[in-house]
């Protein structure tokens, strides 16, 4: 099974309902920007997660040898990144598998008619890095890096079953770093994957 290499820049190129990473997301009427609930539950205090990507499928349709991913529509991924960001202090979650209220997959079968969803700090400035264009290529199953499909880098990440969603590799310049040369996987069941299950993802960190 080949991968799709993701590969980003930051552009000035409008990205409005369109593939990028970072910057805000453009969901559909009616769907909200996923929020996880602090783990201090005593002042009942809600936030919004990460913001990762958004992936218009047909940018990468034609790399899809295996007929895994939807031919059309966009692909969300959220969770709380903002600890492995050096953006925050608290941690929700770490090694091994992550609680479902710590990530969200969601996807659209449309791509227009979006709405962007802005998230912004006190002072009116994005809470978030700066968007930046995706670029979709063929690669290796086990490649490191970012990329769709293909197998998990580490062996240790469960793969039995599993389709290797999205992985996400360290990055100096997002200052991104999980623990020691680690990286996340989100992993849907092949069977879940064509029915469009995207509840059913699971996301899983491992670190040398």
């Amino acid at each position: 099974m080949k991968a799709i290499k993701i590969e980003t820049s930051v552009s000035e190129k409008d990205l409005t309902n369109k593939s990028h990473w970072w910057g805000f997301p453009y969901l559909p009427l009616g769907v909200e920007f996923p929020y996880y609930e602090n783990h201090n539950e005593a002042d009942g205090y809600d936030d919004t997660m990460t913001f990762i990507c958004q992936i218009r499928l047909e940018d990468l349709s034609a790399l899809d040898k295996d007929n895994l991913l939807p031919k059309t529509g966009m692909l969300y991924f959220f969770a709380n990144m903002d600890y492995f960001l050096e953006e925050s202090d608290e941690l929700y979650d770490g090694l091994g598998y992550w609680s479902e209220k710590n990530f969200k997959v969601i996807y659209s079968p449309e791509c227009n008619d979006l709405h962007t969803h802005k998230v912004l700090y006190s002072d009116g400035t994005p809470a978030c890095l700066p968007a930046e264009e995706m670029v979709f290529s063929q690669t290796e199953s086990r490649d490191y890096g970012l990329k769709l499909l293909g197998k998990p880098f580490f062996d240790e990440v469960p793969q039995r079953g599993y389709v290797n969603l999205l992985q996400i590799d360290e990055e100096d310049r997002w200052h991104l770093r999980f623990y020691d040369c680690g990286m996340v996987n989100f992993l849907i069941k092949k069977s879940d994957l064509l029915a469009l299950n995207f509840d059913k993802v699971k996301l899983y960190m491992h670190c040398l």
